[in-house]
């Protein structure tokens, strides 16, 4: 079985190198590729989930509808595809990059530290998902306005939804960005 590997980035988002994604996380996480994706529904709503409590960063903690990485030459865009497909069970074919340059440093109590060029993506999607257990504990369809009012949410969602909210008060109208804005590594 071949372990699963994450791609490093220097400081301008070009990649310099992969690590195995289960060594990757600790106190000095050199700085790597991932994502973020949301889920609206037709009714404008945001699909939560809640981390599953084995999950070695943030086990427990309500967040975006999807994160991860990209694996090495693979597009970002079908990373996010992938993860919807074995967290949440939901197959599409489109997602949309609406942050294309989103960076953000975390550091858990434990020390851990998240450390992420991260663009997001926002995913048009009707249904009630299927979680996988090793991923994602529960799930709740949030109208955007009340997204704040989960408690405990990740420090990235929290971030990320600072930047989203300049993009308007409805997800299903953000405006799409530029892929060419992506970090170098990103734009395969």
């Amino acid at each position: 079985m071949t372990k699963e590997r994450v791609v490093l980035l220097d400081d301008g988002g070009r990649a310099i190198g992969t690590e195995a994604k289960a060594t990757v996380h600790h106190a000095a996480t050199p700085l790597h590729l991932a994502f973020s994706g949301y889920v609206v529904d037709a009714a404008g709503r945001v699909l939560l989930t809640q981390r599953a409590a084995d999950k070695p960063t943030w086990p427990g903690v309500w967040t975006n509808s999807c994160c991860g990485h990209p694996l090495p030459d693979e597009p970002v865009h079908d990373a996010v595809l992938r993860r919807l497909a074995d967290e949440l069970g939901i197959v599409t074919d489109s997602a949309e990059l609406v942050l294309p340059e989103f960076r953000y440093r975390a550091e858990m109590p434990t020390g851990v530290v998240e450390n992420e060029l991260c663009p997001v993506y926002r995913v048009r999607w009707t249904g009630e998902p299927t979680l996988n257990p090793a991923e994602v504990a529960s799930y709740r369809w949030v109208d955007w306005a009340a997204v704040r009012d989960v408690p405990g949410l990740s420090p990235w969602c929290l971030l990320q939804l600072d930047e989203l909210d300049r993009l308007g008060p409805t997800p299903a109208d953000w405006p799409l960005a530029d892929p060419a804005l992506l970090p170098p590594a990103a734009r395969l």
